[in-house]
């Protein structure tokens, strides 16, 4: 019967998902470049249990990955600044949610198939929020920390004197600034019209950050 299902689900172009949305919960957490999101998501982890997936680390990591066919064509985009072929950046992180949940680190105490993730710095494009919904898992809420382009700028630079990251550069900061604002916005516009955006002003302290975020992500959970 399954095998008849799967047959009827191709011929009439039905997307099965990769993940259960019922049963594994999906947080983005979208922001301009040193908004941010990273350290938001670690205080989050804490609190809730989430697994913590960033695409930029995933990326950055599958660049340097000996024999990845997709190494230098990352390599590119970051440099200069750009967004990554769409395909590249869903399978990455598709794969890193099934791993999560298959050695059990997605999500205190959960099993079954259950996990909670928050994916940072992803959806960056239209494409990728459609493709990462239909095929692997509906997003629950998309977490926005929005702040100024000069507070942004000087957290860059400063994370950039010990980061050892190629794209902590003010060159490469101002190209990802445009395409922040030329394709990320789009999305989040996207899922403020659906009703799912919980935007938080992140110029002010990390704490009170922090408790904005945590109450956000509480609401969400408790449905």
């Amino acid at each position: 019967m399954p095998a008849i299902i799967d047959k009827i689900a191709q011929v009439l172009h039905i997307h099965k998902q990769t993940f259960d949305h019922a049963k594994v919960t999906v947080i983005f957490v979208l922001g301009g470049p040193g908004a941010g999101k990273g350290t938001q998501c670690s205080h989050l982890v804490q609190d809730f249990g989430f697994c913590h997936l960033s695409a930029g680390d995933l990326l950055r990591a599958e660049q340097h990955r000996e024999g990845s066919q997709f190494g230098e064509l990352i390599q590119n985009c970051i440099k200069e600044g750009t967004i990554v072929p769409m395909e590249v950046t869903v399978k990455l992180l598709e794969n890193a949610m099934a791993a999560a949940l298959k050695e059990g680190r997605a999500g205190d105490g959960w099993a079954d198939g259950r996990g909670r993730f928050l994916i940072d710095g992803f959806p960056r494009k239209m494409d990728q929020a459609l493709k990462f919904d239909e095929d692997v898992c509906k997003a629950s809420m998309v977490l926005f920390f929005s702040t100024t382009e000069e507070v942004m700028l000087a957290r860059l630079l400063e994370r950039g004197k010990t980061s050892g990251r190629e794209d902590d550069n003010a060159e490469s900061i101002k190209k990802r600034f445009n395409t922040y604002k030329e394709t990320t916005m789009p999305v989040i516009e996207h899922y403020r019209s659906l009703g799912n955006v919980a935007e938080i002003d992140s110029s002010a302290s990390v704490e009170a950050v922090h408790i904005e975020a945590k109450a956000a992500v509480q609401k969400i959970l408790d449905k």
